[in-house]
């Protein structure tokens, strides 16, 4: 049994509510079609179950539901915390833009919300230094996005076995393109450019969004995503469009007329957290339809990948930045 995220290889914990499925904090499932989720509290994503057993641990999650005294509901929608701690999200018959809102506006919100309060951390901690110069406060407030994405990375496995380790100061510089309708990652690992395409770029852009999109999104945000993926007829749709250069939303014109793809890490408006979803949704798509295998491949992976590296660590580049600050604080006049 799989207990590690696909998505950022982090443990997903254990439950004691769920006898067919003592894995995860978090359980979302729809009995009427047969799915089960583990929503990993690390980074929000939805782990779908490719496991033959989900069905008897879906009855179970629903008469665990029924059994919970905490429970608040809508028609379509509702959440349940088992004694243990255990939250189960029943699904019932939402709309798809409703599941799509409710699902993605409660994973951003929660990576908005933590980044709110790892900004906030950061303040306090530089707060004494920061305090001698309202220059140097305003200076670290503005680098602050950066230095949190920093702090993040993301282990991507390729198609030769080798496991990468990618910092969050590569993301802007990692490009997404679409030559001749083939999706091609471009990006930088220890001096060396990594490329992907085809099937191996959309899943290894697939690890490294919800990185990229730590700082998560409003429900305003969210919406406009949704109605974007309901515009294009869904995540397929959607992505069609992309690798065709229908979109816009991976490259930008220069004053003189050129075009350049944009990095990751500086796609604007709705385009990051939309591209995502749709990414997600889309494998979550060809597993339903019978590709299975994608989906034990990934977990496979995820367990590998987590039994020789950690996501998170604090780089060079973070305390770089950090000294960088401290000397423009002690001296303002030192040159950028």
């Amino acid at each position: 049994m799989y207990s590690t995220c696909i998505f950022c290889q982090k443990p997903l914990g254990a439950n004691e509510a769920i006898e067919q499925f003592p894995v995860g904090k978090r359980l979302v499932f729809d009995e009427a079609r047969g799915r089960l989720w583990v929503v990993c509290r690390r980074c929000e994503r939805w782990n779908l179950t490719p496991l033959d057993t989900r069905w008897e641990a879906i009855e179970e999650c629903e008469r665990a539901f029924h059994a919970a005294r905490l429970r608040t509901s809508t028609d379509n929608i509702g959440l349940a915390k088992a004694p243990d701690g255990l939250d189960l999200i029943r699904i019932g018959k939402p709309l798809r833009p409703e599941f799509a809102a409710w699902r993605y506006g409660d994973q951003f919100g929660r990576r908005r919300r933590r980044t709110y309060m790892i900004g906030g951390g950061v303040i306090l901690a530089f707060g004494a230094v920061a305090a001698t110069s309202i220059g140097s406060l305003g200076g670290l407030w503005g680098n602050l996005p950066n230095i949190i994405r920093a702090m993040h990375s993301v282990n991507v496995k390729t198609h030769d076995g080798r496991v990468l380790k990618i910092r969050g100061a590569a993301f802007s510089q990692a490009k997404l393109t679409a030559d001749n309708g083939t999706p091609t990652l471009r990006l930088k690992h220890k001096r060396r450019e990594e490329v992907f395409e085809g099937e191996e770029a959309v899943r290894v852009v697939a690890t490294l969004l919800p990185a990229v999109n730590f700082a998560g999104a409003s429900q305003k945000t969210v919406d406009a995503a949704v109605k974007t993926l309901a515009h294009h007829g869904g995540s397929e749709g959607y992505l069609e469009s992309l690798w065709a250069g229908k979109a816009d939303a991976l490259t930008k014109t220069t004053r003189k007329g050129v075009i350049k793809p944009v990095p990751l890490a500086s796609l604007k408006g709705t385009a990051p957290i939309t591209i995502e979803m749709a990414l997600h949704e889309e494998q979550e798509r060809r597993a339903i339809a019978g590709e299975l295998h994608v989906l034990e491949t990934a977990w496979k992976d995820a367990e590998e990948i987590a039994a020789i590296a950690d996501d998170m660590f604090v780089p060079d580049e973070t305390e770089a930045l950090i000294q960088k600050m401290k000397r423009e604080v002690n001296d303002p006049n030192t040159p950028t």
